[in-house]
């Protein structure tokens, strides 16, 4: 641990920065503090602990509300004065029930609510589809369409992407922003009925990066 130590640059007070970021979507959730202890014991138990500045104590994240931070990866910057960990939450981050602590933006008259950035908005959207299989088809749309088989799931997908392309045809912006949403809904609906994960598709999309489109289709045999 004395090595690991060493390389971490705590300022004055003994502290470091610390950057807690969800492992799956990527969204950055919260900032707090460590010492050299809440270091090590985040290494050991795999829970993010932390020093808190106001009661001069350490605490692990969600020992009271329930809602830990189980830490995936840990990474420090490259001046060693910034640590970030990769969780996966148990519940919102946030002490004020918000999933992360970074949900307002500068307006006119202050800071106000901002809606989830995009990356974080489309997992928050596939999690959402996952959690709804589980649900009572009478009260659920997502549990009823999978209910009802992959034929209709995909009859569904086919009809938004169809409404799609006639809101892009009539030239309506809005119309185009609304059919999109209901299609990137109904593929989330087709992933989940097929097994198919956001990271599955990143990983896919990360795999083509700087290839050339006409070379990608070529490999598969495509026009």
């Amino acid at each position: 641990m004395s090595a690991l130590l060493d390389a971490v640059r705590f300022n004055a007070d003994g502290l470091v920065c610390a950057i807690a970021q969800d492992a799956r979507t990527g969204a950055v959730l919260m900032q707090a503090w460590m010492n050299a202890e809440a270091l090590e014991r985040t290494r050991c138990s795999g829970l993010a602990t932390f020093w808190s500045r106001s009661r001069q104590s350490l605490w692990v994240k969600g020992e009271t509300s329930g809602n830990r931070l189980h830490v995936e990866a840990l990474r420090l910057d490259c001046d060693g004065d910034c640590l970030l960990l990769q969780v996966r939450p148990e519940g919102p981050a946030c002490h004020t029930g918000a999933r992360d602590c970074f949900f307002q933006s500068p307006a006119e008259s202050g800071w106000q609510d901002a809606a989830p950035l995009a990356p974080e908005a489309l997992a928050r959207l596939r999690q959402t589809v996952a959690e709804r299989r589980q649900a009572d088809p009478g009260e659920s749309y997502v549990a009823k369409l999978l209910a009802r088989g992959n034929e209709k799931v995909l009859q569904k997908l086919g009809e938004e992407a169809v409404e799609t392309v006639l809101a892009g045809a009539a030239g309506d912006r809005e119309r185009i922003i609304s059919e999109s949403a209901d299609l990137l809904f109904h593929l989330f609906v087709a992933w989940e009925a097929h097994n198919v994960g956001l990271d599955d598709v990143q990983g896919e999309l990360a795999r083509r990066a700087g290839m050339s489109g006409l070379a990608e289709k070529a490999a598969r045999g495509r026009d």
